[in-house]
């Protein structure tokens, strides 16, 4: 029987929304309230509707992580559309085991450490926004890597990559920090991608168009 535990205290809120978006959703807020004032009611229909879309895209459910030897999990919601060897990377030396996860707006967007251990260096990376489904992306949008070292000593880094729509990298961690699988440490708005770096002896359980959700999915098992 699997066992799961909690990384975080779960919330007793009903629906819990991520704090980057509550300046959106109040100006959000403010925008439908003005609109209803003045009696423009299309816009302000138009406007609450657009609120309601926010609150959505800023949901941040608690997640709970499965317990197993290695076990690695999902750092984001979306679909997985690359897991293989590549032969570089800016992050570890040498070749690695690529996974590229792509979230588009209706994903919920918080992203969780995939697996514990200390955080060696954080790479901060102005760039362009092309689309964050296509391969060019990891090289060349605007991204922040966390590069993790776990106890048994593996490292591994975990990408964050602005999208086509996405103009925001939040992280919420510093070099030094001991961070736990599971736990939040950031999210990107409207759109992006996430791309982990591991081993090459990393045994992958996900494939190419399955959808993985932060934290509750493993996507394999580090050595």
């Amino acid at each position: 029987m699997n066992r799961f535990t909690w990384p975080e205290t779960p919330s007793l809120k009903a629906f819990q929304i991520a704090k980057p978006g509550i300046p959106f959703i109040l100006v959000a807020c403010v925008s439908t309230l003005f609109l209803a004032v003045i009696q423009f009611n299309t816009l302000a229909l138009l406007s609450f509707f657009i609120t309601l879309f926010v609150c959505y895209f800023f949901r941040d459910p608690d997640r709970a992580v499965e317990e197993g030897v290695g076990y690695l999990s999902s750092p984001a919601d979306g679909k997985v559309i690359f897991a293989d060897v590549v032969d570089e990377n800016p992050y570890i030396d040498g070749k690695c085991f690529k996974i590229s996860i792509f979230m588009n707006v209706f994903n919920v967007h918080v992203n969780r450490v995939p697996f514990g251990g200390i955080i060696k260096a954080i790479h901060y990376h102005p760039g362009k926004f092309f689309n964050a489904s296509l391969d060019k992306a990891s090289k060349h949008n605007e991204r922040n890597a966390l590069v993790i070292e776990t106890e048994s000593g593996v490292t591994f880094a975990t990408v964050q990559i602005a999208g086509l729509v996405a103009r925001r990298i939040i992280c919420g961690v510093k070099e030094g920090d001991t961070v736990v699988q599971g736990r939040r440490f950031g999210m990107i708005c409207f759109g992006s991608r996430l791309d982990l770096y591991l081993p090459t002896d990393f045994a992958c359980r996900v494939s190419i168009g399955e959808k993985v959700q932060a934290g509750t999915t493993v996507m394999g098992v580090l050595s």
